[in-house]
């Protein structure tokens, strides 16, 4: 039996903005640096102690594995990170509230946008500022791996190679990961783990700052799934990012 543990990264600013984010670099609230540390806490009160830490190439979440593992006294763990952990690329719409979005274009529009398995957001143009081809953190990638726009279905593309070449032998190392990451990319490999569909993949919502730990079999197959802490407040937390982008 393996364990795997994931965490998305804690309240950035721009989920405080109620803001559609993506690869746009933010940090976190206090209230995220606050679930930051909570995780750590709840990690250590449960005795689960990562060997090895994968996360993207965002601020809010390597600041979120930062915090976490000073709070488990466990800083010194080896350290990955890939841009196949970043948040979902959400094109033309980084930067907008989402609100408003739904407001303007309707919630089922937005939601589709949202949520969809295979829709993807209006994309950006090279030109623009906030496409990624402009930062220099991913400035060793192929201009054609770069992404203006994505679904869901392009985020599991993407991370999929990754938890293959990177997490499993880790797993089958019998070691622990801990992969701190986003909403999109994680529902890309909760997806994966539980065999979620293409339907029901649109209602999954991954809280902030609370620890996700499965127990996997000898095919790395789920055995069991938890939020730890309070199951009212992660079930809680999950229902207020559902609820972001309603008009």
């Amino acid at each position: 039996m393996s364990t795997l543990i994931l965490l998305r990264h804690g309240q950035s600013l721009w989920n405080l903005e109620n803001l559609f984010t993506g690869w746009t670099d933010v940090d976190l609230t206090p209230k995220g640096e606050t679930e930051a540390i909570s995780a750590g806490t709840l990690l250590k009160a449960e005795g689960l102690n990562p060997d090895i830490l994968f996360t993207s190439l965002l601020t809010r979440a390597t600041r979120t594995a930062t915090l976490t593992l000073d709070e488990m006294e466990m800083s010194w763990i080896p350290v990955e990170r890939s841009w196949r952990l970043n948040e979902r690329h959400y094109g033309a719409l980084q930067g907008l509230n989402k609100k408003e979005t739904a407001d303007k274009y309707g919630d089922e529009q937005v939601l589709t946008w949202r949520r969809s398995y295979t829709t993807q957001p209006p994309a950006l143009t090279v030109d623009d500022d906030r496409h990624p081809g402009h930062d220099r953190r991913y400035a060793h990638l192929a201009p054609d791996v770069l992404p203006s726009t994505e679904c869901l279905a392009d985020v599991v593309e993407r991370m999929l190679p990754y938890w293959h070449d990177a997490i499993v032998p880790v797993l089958g190392a019998e070691k622990v990961p801990l992969v701190v990451a986003h909403g999109n990319s994680l529902r890309a490999l909760v997806k994966h783990l539980d065999d979620v569909s293409e339907e029901e993949i649109v209602g999954l919502n991954i809280p902030t700052g609370i620890p996700l730990v499965y127990e996997l079999d000898a095919e790395y197959r789920p055995i069991s799934s938890r939020y730890l802490g309070d199951e009212e407040a992660a079930r809680a937390a999950a229902e207020a990012v559902a609820n972001q982008a309603k008009g």
